[in-house]
Formats: structure tokens, C-alpha cells, sequence
């Protein structure tokens, strides 16, 4: 047991090396964390530079009163590592600011306090582009990062489009999706667009299998062509599986059982099964993100409740390789919290996490236990079909000669139909 849980703590380490700059909660008080951009849950979280976007954090501390919780900002490079920019660079204003927009639940079996902050705001706005980190701590421990949050500001100076097709360069509607990007770049300030952009493209809003392409396949003037790319070729997966806790008086969407057990409800899942070799089954997801929802209220944000939601899957044990829980409600993390363990005596995989009452999306990655790098793996669990709904989110950074830091010069998002 010692030695699993060490290989588990060094796989963890090694899928989320960026520093830690992946959005994630680090204190055991603290759930739901979301964002939106002008109360739109479903956008990424992109503001453009200059305008009236906002966006806003959410989440919940379980707690009878509120902390004195503080917020401040990194700049961060296009692959997430620090950049070397001074506040003053990146900010006019104040890289600080106190979170006391709050709100106490009600009417719920576990209490709790809801907090929002809302970026930009009074105290400061956005000088440039790029990727941002918020963090969120303690008034009196400003070394111990609580929560964090990425989301970008773009300029949205260059023209992007894409598209994505099931004939690929290595199969025929079989198993994967290509994607190809067109970036006009006229207007962005780009001196080389053969060389000068970073393409990064990712897939659901995960983060192991998100791949950057730096050269085109050709270039007009200052159109660059991204197509007939080996990276942007992605297995398929298929559609997220859904389930959920709307209410707390009747089992809803693929739940078994729901009891209440002082002090929470528990929530059973229903037991999932791999569907590697099952055929493909359309349905209309939300391709991971998850929605807190009480049924009969009109203000759930408050008056949702926290379910203990114990998750089952039916799947012989698999040596050598890692099962996790993917989906917005587990931060794209592969970590503990995610993780699910095989218990041999139900001979079933099984993880229990704590989550506010709403709909889910979900699904089971695998992950080879001696992985260095992330990548997780589909088609062990969930299989790989080409008819599958996915989101692709393409982002173009540049960085002119002499400049210190990656700007994000256009923003683009497509759906497989």
C-alpha cells in the first residue's frame, strides 16, 4: 500500500509539472470551483483585451462563516511557466484585492459560503495579453495558495479559423479527428508567420493531450495553413457519460440509490461499464463541464447541497495502468482526488468525492503508470469513434524580437458535427 500510494504521489508530480500553474483547490474546505465569461458557463475562459468582458470564479468554503481571503495575479508564458514580467507590465492597478463578494448558503444540510470575483474590476484592468494565473489565499498566509485559476486575455489581432474532419491522414471514419487551422495574421504584428506562432490546440478542455504546432504546412502573405499536421490528429473518444443529483428527495439522471446519512446525502451512481467495444451511441453533451442545479430553487448557487457521490466502474483490473475520473468538477487533474481504486473484493473500481448538487459530465481515462509526460488514454475504457461531439479550442500566441512575453493574438473555438 505504501509503495502504490508513492508511485501515485510521483505519477501525480510528473502530469502536473507545469509548476503548478494548472487550475486546482489545494485545501480540503474548498469545492466547486468554475468559471464563466458575461455569465456564459459554457465559454472558455477568454477575455478580450480592452472591451467589457468579465470573468468570474465561483466557488464554495465549507464553513459557518466567511474567511478573509485575498486574490492576486501571475502573467504566464504560452506554456504556463512564469513569466519574467514585473506587475507593473502586465496591470494597471492593484495586484491584489480582498474577496468579499460572498454569500451564506441556505436551506441546505451542509453549510457553506459562496464566493465570486470578478476580473477585471475597480481596482485594476489588463495592460496585455497572454495566460493569467489567479490565486487565492488567506489574508494572514499569503504563502499558501488555496485555489488557482487559468484563463487568457487575447487580442484578438489575428483572424482564426478552424475545422475538424473524421478523414484523417491515418484513418477513414474510423477512430480519430484531424484538425486544421487557418491563422490570417495580417494585423497581429508578426514579422515570420512561418515561424513566429505557437498554435496550441486541445481537446474537451483537457490538458494531457493538448498539442502546440510552431510551422505551417504553407503560407500566403500572411495567412499561415495548419493542415495535414501529424499532432492535430486526435483519437476520437466519445461522447462524456452524464449523470445527475438535481434533488435531494429522488434519485435523478443514472443514479442508483440517494440516502441521507448524517450529515450529507450520498448519492450512488449507477455502475458504469467500459463501452470500448460497444458501438458508438450518439448523445447531446456538454463535453465534460458540469452545471449546479437544485431543482426547486431559484437561486442554486445558495441552495444546492453537497452529495457524497460514490462512483462504480465494472472493469477487470488493469496492471500497470491508472484509472481517473475526468471532467470540469475534477480541475483536468490527475491526481489522488481523481483517482479511482480498484477494490478487489467487489472486484469493482470505486471513488466517493464530495460535489454540490447539479448535472455532470464525466469520463474514465487511463493512464500507463510510468508515465513521464501527461497523455491519457481513451480507448482502454471509454473507446475512440469518429461520429463523437468533441470541442477543439484553438489559441495563437506570437512574441515579436525583444519582447519578454507570449502574446495571444487570436482565439477560436470548433465542434465536430
Amino acid at each position: 500500500m505504501v509503495k502504490e500510494a508513492a508511485l501515485i504521489l510521483t505519477l501525480s508530480a510528473a502530469l502536473t509539472s507545469a509548476a503548478d500553474t494548472m487550475t486546482g483547490i489545494f485545501n480540503e474546505n474548498f469545492y466547486t470551483l468554475r468559471t464563466d465569461i458575461n455569465g456564459d458557463y459554457m465559454a472558455p475562459p477568454v477575455l478580450l483585451l480592452g472591451s467589457d468582458d468579465r470573468l468570474t470564479v465561483s466557488f464554495d468554503e465549507l464553513a459557518e462563516s466567511n474567511s478573509y481571503l485575498r486574490y492576486s495575479l501571475i502573467h504566464c508564458n504560452a506554456n504556463w511557466t512564469e513569466s519574467s514580467l514585473v506587475e507593473s507590465e502586465f496591470l494597471d492597478g492593484f495586484n491584489f484585492g480582498n474577496v468579499d463578494d460572498y454569500e451564506y448558503s441556505r436551506m441546505t444540510a451542509t453549510h457553506y459560503v459562496n464566493y465570486h470575483i470578478t476580473l477585471p474590476n475597480d481596482r485594476f484592468s489588463f495592460r496585455i495579453s497572454g495566460n493569467y494565473l489567479l490565486r487565492v489565499y488567506r489574508d494572514d498566509d499569503p504563502e499558501t495558495t488555496l485555489l488557482q485559476v487559468r484563463f487568457m486575455v487575447s487580442e484578438s489581432t489575428a483572424l482564426v479559423g478552424a475545422d475538424v474532419l473524421s478523414v484523417t491522414d491515418i484513418d477513414y471514419n474510423d477512430s480519430h479527428q484531424q484538425v486544421s487551422v487557418t491563422v490570417d495574421a495580417t494585423n497581429a504584428g508578426v514579422d515570420d508567420v512561418f515561424n513566429d506562432m505557437m498554435v496550441y490546440v486541445s481537446q474537451n478542455g483537457r490538458l494531457d493531450n493538448e498539442v502546440m504546432v510552431r510551422q505551417p504546412l504553407r503560407v500566403s502573405g500572411k495567412t499561415a495553413y495548419y493542415e495535414h499536421l501529424r499532432p492535430l490528429i486526435f483519437p476520437a473518444g466519445n461522447e462524456y457519460r452524464r449523470m445527475e443529483t438535481v434533488s435531494t428527495t429522488y434519485p435523478g439522471m443514472h443514479i442508483d440509490a440517494l440516502e441521507y446519512h448524517d450529515p450529507f446525502y450520498h448519492a450512488t451512481v449507477a455502475t458504469d461499464y467500459p463501452r470500448s467495444q460497444e458501438s458508438y451511441s450518439y448523445d447531446q453533451t456538454q463535453n465534460g463541464r458540469f452545471f449546479v442545479r437544485e431543482y426547486n430553487s431559484n437561486d442554486s448557487e445558495i441552495e444546492a447541497d453537497y452529495v457524497v457521490t460514490h462512483f462504480t466502474l465494472d472493469a477487470p483490473e488493469l496492471p500497470g495502468k491508472y484509472i481517473f475520473l475526468d471532467g470540469d468538477f475534477t480541475c483536468r487533474r490527475f491526481d489522488p482526488q481523481s483517482l479511482m481504486t480498484y477494490n478487489r473484493a467487489t472486484g469493482l473500481y470505486e471513488k466517493t468525492l464530495l460535489l454540490k448538487q447539479g448535472a455532470y459530465n464525466y469520463q474514465y481515462l487511463t493512464v500507463d503508470a510510468g508515465a513521464k509526460t501527461p497523455g491519457a488514454s481513451t480507448a482502454t475504457i471509454e473507446g475512440d469513434y469518429y461520429p463523437t461531439g468533441n470541442e477543439y479550442l484553438v489559441k495563437v500566441y506570437t512574441r515579436r524580437r525583444g519582447e519578454r512575453y507570449d502574446r495571444l493574438i487570436g482565439v477560436t473555438s470548433v465542434k465536430f458535427k
